[in-house]
């Protein structure tokens, strides 16, 4: 039996439009109803995700920085792991030469160095704020991750996870979505922090469902006994799926926890 349930957030239960639908809501409230973790794990910060989870109802810690972080919703570290101090500094000499926006995550707050439309973009629905200043002016530690972003050109951002992938791989780099090239500590990935609260509230793998959109939710779908992928995923997530449901728009969320869920409770949705 299902005893959590561990979500990404946007493009599973967050539409495009940054809207939740009521069906959604109304089946994550019947499945903490049923004793269900249900668990919010997120390359989001952890300050943009926490009014998803008030607006849910969700009293369970996030996982947000790709599972570079967890906190819960009193504000405790559970769980942290942060980018190196050498390895920020090489990223952003990196990223300065090639004329790449990136946005730069410290203590769960963003920095960028120029106050451009990639970050507006990016802000926009989030309820973030960010600081615009030179890198060189920061103190670099606590470093959550950097996420270098190009709305203009995904294969440039392809480009840039296998350039980074050969030039530093000790990190965790991957395409979070089609415009976003996250970078991180090798042990902050999705799959370690559902393993982390798993361990802690004694839940089997088996007893895991996972479910996300896009790569950077591979290794969140290796952590579930039970793996979905949106019917709106990437076509590599969907290779580590055990069920593909409907897209973000049909509410795949909800249909998927009627199957795997519900039925087992034997409860009529």
């Amino acid at each position: 039996m299902i005893k959590m349930v561990a979500t990404d957030i946007d493009g599973t239960i967050v539409k495009w439009d940054t809207s939740i639908t009521d069906r959604v809501k109304n089946s994550i409230k019947s499945l903490c109803n049923n004793g269900i973790k249900v668990v919010l794990v997120t390359g989001r910060m952890h300050c943009a995700t926490t009014h998803i989870a008030e607006i849910l109802g969700l009293d369970t810690p996030i996982v947000s920085y790709q599972g570079g972080l967890i906190r819960t919703q009193a504000g405790e570290t559970l769980y942290q792991q942060n980018l190196s101090s050498d390895y920020t500094k090489k990223i952003i000499k990196w990223a300065q030469k090639n004329n790449i926006h990136i946005n730069l995550y410290l203590d769960d707050k963003l920095y960028v160095e120029k106050d451009n439309d990639f970050v507006k973009k990016y802000t926009d629905g989030k309820f973030v704020s960010y600081t615009v200043c030179p890198f060189s002016t920061l103190k670099i530690e606590n470093v959550n991750k950097i996420l270098a972003i190009d709305y203009n050109d995904a294969d440039r951002v392809t480009g840039w996870v296998k350039e980074l992938h050969n030039t530093f791989p000790d990190l965790y780099i991957v395409k979070s979505t089609p415009y976003f090239c996250e970078i991180g500590n090798p042990h902050a990935t999705k799959s370690a922090g559902v393993e982390f609260l798993a361990k802690m509230w004694g839940i089997k793998k088996e007893e895991i469902l996972t479910i996300g959109d896009q790569d950077n939710d591979i290794e969140l779908l290796k952590a579930g006994g039970t793996a979905v992928a949106m019917g709106n995923g990437t076509e590599e997530l969907k290779k580590y799926a055990d069920f593909i449901t409907d897209t973000v728009e049909n509410d795949g969320f909800a249909q998927a926890m009627d199957k795997f869920v519900f039925s087992e409770l034997e409860r009529v949705y």
